[in-house]
């Protein structure tokens, strides 16, 4: 799938193709079934796909405090969208300059003078434009105008409910992964490369690979049974217990995602780890001492052996 970053590298080449547009966080069942329009339309004529989405997120730019947390990180995404057979990825820098054209200015200058989109899929309500002005119905007529067809996405339902990004980030938070892997089609996992941190963890006997967070959030809060593999190629896989949150004990202030592997000793600095959490255990609590946290660590751990012991997740190899 070919990356296309930001309006100004759109190329010739680039044009002339099936389009959607969206966040697509998580790329849930719904996206997906967005992506099998764009890919069925794009087949009927002859055309490849494009999905265009936004980097940051627009409520991210504009509300940074009240943007929800993000489900999937811009790797992931791109990851999962190749997987199901998208041709280009257009990421927007959401800025200021982008935020200021009109509706009139999207459709006109991006969609036919870049683009040169031949047909559009897109949910009937979507926005666009200075203060949100274009709508479907504006859209519709543009297409009319221009040259290009315009379909509606279809809402997908599991057992009656529409699945939303927004019900996964609650399934999320409430630790409902049996949910959360439903509605995703797939196994919900974080990835991230290992940094160094401030080693409490180690001090307590419990040394922690520290995983850098997508804009340094996440709908997930506490502690967590997990699996973790490295992402250079080797089929192995681990048990563990992971802390999402900001270290209310140590008096810490960002957030943070630790993952302490269980019986092993490796050296993980700048490697990419795939952590998939799988229970949780509890919330995140602030302990009058560092020795009353280390406690509750070990309970923690002795927990999640009880859990592992009581599944069919292997301590070895794993199919991917």
């Amino acid at each position: 799938m070919k990356l296309i970053r930001g309006i100004d590298n759109i190329r010739p080449e680039h044009a002339d193709s099936v389009l959607t547009i969206g966040n697509f966080d998580g790329v849930h069942r719904g996206h997906q079934q967005v992506i099998g329009q764009l890919i069925a339309e794009a087949k009927r004529l002859g055309k490849k796909t494009t999905v265009m989405l936004f980097e940051p997120q627009p409520m991210e730019f504009f509300a940074a405090e009240l943007a929800p947390e993000r489900i999937s990180s811009f790797r992931d995404k791109y990851q999962q969208l190749a997987a199901l057979g998208v041709d280009q990825l257009l990421a927007v820098r959401f800025c200021q300059r982008f935020a200021a054209l009109s509706a009139e200015q999207f459709i006109e200058y991006l969609l036919v003078q870049q683009l040169a989109v031949c047909h559009l899929v897109i949910g009937d309500d979507f926005r666009f434009g200075w203060q949100r002005s274009g709508d479907f119905a504006m859209l519709q007529a543009a297409g009319q105008t221009h040259g290009f067809s315009v379909q509606n996405t279809e809402s997908f339902c599991a057992r009656g409910e529409r699945i939303s990004s927004t019900r996964i980030r609650q399934a999320l938070n409430q630790g409902n992964f049996a949910c959360v892997n439903d509605w995703l089609g797939r196994r919900y996992q974080i990835s991230g490369k290992v940094a160094h941190g401030q080693k409490l963890g180690r001090q307590l006997g419990f040394p922690t690979a520290n995983l850098h967070l997508p804009r340094g959030s996440s709908p997930l809060r506490g502690v967590y049974a997990v699996m973790v593999r490295m992402v250079n190629g080797q089929a192995l896989q681990w048990p563990a217990i992971a802390n999402l949150g900001k270290r209310p004990t140590a008096n810490g202030h960002e957030l943070l995602f630790e993952v302490h592997i269980l019986d092993q000793q490796l050296s993980l600095y700048g490697q990419r780890l795939v952590v998939e959490p799988l229970m949780k255990l509890r919330d995140e609590v602030k302990f009058d001492s560092l020795d009353a946290l280390k406690q509750q660590v070990h309970a923690d751990i002795r927990r999640a052996r009880i859990w592992f012991d009581n599944q069919d997740y292997l301590t070895g190899t794993v199919d991917r």
